[in-house]
């Protein structure tokens, strides 16, 4: 068989794994967007207890190896005789480590907003959900976009760590061809091209998304 009929057999498993590998990080970007706000909101609004554990928990998601997380959610649990499914592990320590990123991205967002606008909102009787939403987030999204493109794009990449917990993402889906391939170099050059492909997707996403803020800004 030549490469491009391997590559035939190949692409349904591959495509499977990029599926669930699309479907695992969008999820978990989404649960670090949310979680990283609220972080924002505990360092701001109560300094006093909420800055000193939100500066312990990033610094503990930004300082230790992503699987070694993994494998402490996973375990931990088990150890105490509780049973936690794989992709629940899986998106919640993803999830949970791009907050620890996201947070400080969103947080030079939130310092780069003009302090009168606040003030500002304030006088006309808006709250301070009605501020957060309205006022400073959609800024805070458009200032800090490349970055938390970047954050995304890593998460992707960093999800090759769950396939020790047996799912069957791109990198699982990638050993066990090369299991019955015997292949490695080309299997996991196919695997390098499907992960390169889904970046691309952000990246030019989040470029199209720019480009149409900056429509919307022209006079």
């Amino acid at each position: 068989m030549t490469f491009t009929e391997r590559l035939t057999e190949y692409a349904p498993a591959i495509a499977s794994g990029l599926i669930r590998t699309a479907a695992i990080s969008a999820i978990a970007i989404a649960l670090g967007f949310v979680v990283a706000v609220s972080l924002y909101i505990m360092r701001t609004r109560y300094p006093l207890a909420g800055a000193k554990p939100v500066q312990a928990y990033v610094s503990f998601f930004r300082g230790t190896p992503l699987l070694v997380q993994l494998l402490i959610l996973f375990y931990v649990p088990a150890a105490l005789g509780l049973d936690i499914n794989p992709w629940l592990a899986a998106v919640t320590v993803l999830g949970l480590n791009s907050a620890a990123f996201q947070s400080e991205i969103l947080r030079a967002g939130f310092a780069a907003i003009p302090a009168a606008q606040i003030e500002a909102a304030r006088v006309f009787g808006l709250s301070r959900v009605q501020i957060l939403w309205h006022i400073q987030m959609p800024q805070v999204v458009r200032l800090t976009l490349p970055s938390l493109t970047s954050e995304s794009i890593d998460i992707i990449k960093g999800s090759a760590v769950i396939s020790v917990l047996a799912i069957a993402d791109l990198m699982r889906v990638g050993k066990q061809l090369v299991a019955v391939s015997y292949r490695p170099l080309e299997v996991y050059l196919s695997i390098a091209c499907a992960y390169l492909l889904l970046t691309t997707l952000v990246s030019w996403a989040a470029l199209h998304l720019t480009r149409l803020n900056q429509v919307d800004k022209l006079p």
